[in-house]
């Protein structure tokens, strides 16, 4: 995977907390198929057994973004 641009990395932090939200609803697949490649290279997002979820950092990223 090629390295996110950092305009496009600050567009992802603006919508981390509405894809935790779909994650939590278990609505992933409204999640834009570009945004989770994306999310994933940043290690943002992870596939765990067939599912997605935040990693520990994706947590620390929108716990910021809510404080």
């Amino acid at each position: 995977m090629s390295p996110v641009p950092q305009a496009r990395r600050e567009t992802l932090r603006g919508v981390l907390p509405k894809v935790a939200e779909l994650l939590q609803k278990r609505r992933a697949n409204e999640i834009d198929d570009e945004v989770i490649d994306d999310l994933v290279s940043l290690y943002w997002l992870e596939w765990v057994g067939g599912s997605l979820q935040l990693t520990t950092t994706g947590k620390n990223v929108c716990r910021q973004l809510l404080e």
